[in-house]
């Protein structure tokens, strides 16, 4: 090796350092994982219980920085729905129990990410055959960290929409037993996903994570029903319909009987396409606009 190719490769492997900063925008679907809707099965937080029709649309931005050659931080706010619907699954106990519910899902999230197929960035206009140059390569990454969400399930009543939480369908805040539950939680996101290069300034990228949380309410079903009269004097004719729609009144539902599993919490997944748009690193270590 001669020593202007000695230089030639000192410099490209520290041209990562150029352009530690990426803007990322992305826009893709949700799944919720939980007890409502699903495959015809009982629930749970697995992607194994997914229903494919009742994804719904996503879209996010972040900004990521660049650590080291393999080790990256992102921070990203995603705004999405979720919806489950029971009418969804012929499962028997789940269909006759015919819950639903719909919320936004709004989220930022702290990640760290790791490349095990690192990012080769190339000559400038993407140029091969050249000595040295070995063009543009897909980067491969696992990622996770901590996300802080806010959700807000509501389910229709005579065609009309209602936030369920302040209608405590399950006795929230009316027995000492059933505390409220806040509608701003965290979440564990991991996940993977690849980016390919474009050019030296845009790359195109496809991520997959599944978000788990420590709430069972994302869909306001968790524990067991709470007696529908009692709620009925509590909290009115809606929230009394709402708790309890089920098909079949036959000594399947009622007080006390299993509406959903607390012991299983909820989770939900991001599926998103970016196009992630790097910017130069100045000499005091802040992006160039």
């Amino acid at each position: 090796m001669t020593c202007e190719d000695s230089f030639a490769q000192r410099r490209r492997s520290g041209r990562w350092k150029q352009s530690r900063y990426e803007f990322v925008f992305g826009i893709g679907g949700t799944g919720f994982l939980g007890e409502l809707g699903g495959r015809d099965q009982i629930g749970t937080n697995s992607i194994r219980d997914l229903e494919i029709s009742l994804t719904r649309p996503l879209f996010s931005v972040g900004l990521r920085y660049k650590i080291e050659e393999y080790i990256a931080v992102k921070g990203a706010l995603a705004y999405g729905k979720l919806r489950g619907d029971d009418n969804k699954t012929a499962e028997i106990f789940r269909n006759n129990r015919n819950l639903s519910f719909r919320s936004p899902i709004v989220e930022f999230s702290l990640l760290a990410e790791y490349s095990f197929i690192k990012e080769r960035v190339g000559h400038k206009y993407n140029l091969r055959k050249i000595r040295g140059v070995k063009g543009f390569k897909t980067n491969t990454y696992f990622f996770t960290g901590i996300g802080v969400f806010y959700f807000n399930p509501r389910a229709q009543y005579n065609g009309k929409w209602y936030s369920l939480a302040p209608l405590s369908t399950e006795g929230q805040g009316l027995v000492p037993t059933r505390k409220k539950y806040s509608r701003v939680q965290i979440s564990i996101p991991i996940g993977i996903g690849m980016k390919y290069s474009l050019n030296r300034k845009l790359s195109i990228g496809l991520e997959y994570g599944v978000r788990k949380t420590f709430t069972d309410y994302i869909d306001d079903v968790s524990t067991t029903y709470y007696d529908k009269e009692l709620l009925r004097e509590a909290k009115g004719d809606v929230a009394a319909e709402l708790s309890d729609p089920s098909l079949r009144q036959d000594g399947w539902t009622g007080a006390n009987a299993q509406r959903g599993d607390s012991f299983n919490k909820d989770a939900y997944m991001f599926l998103q396409i970016s196009i992630c748009y790097k910017m130069r690193t100045s000499r005091g270590g802040m992006p160039k606009f």
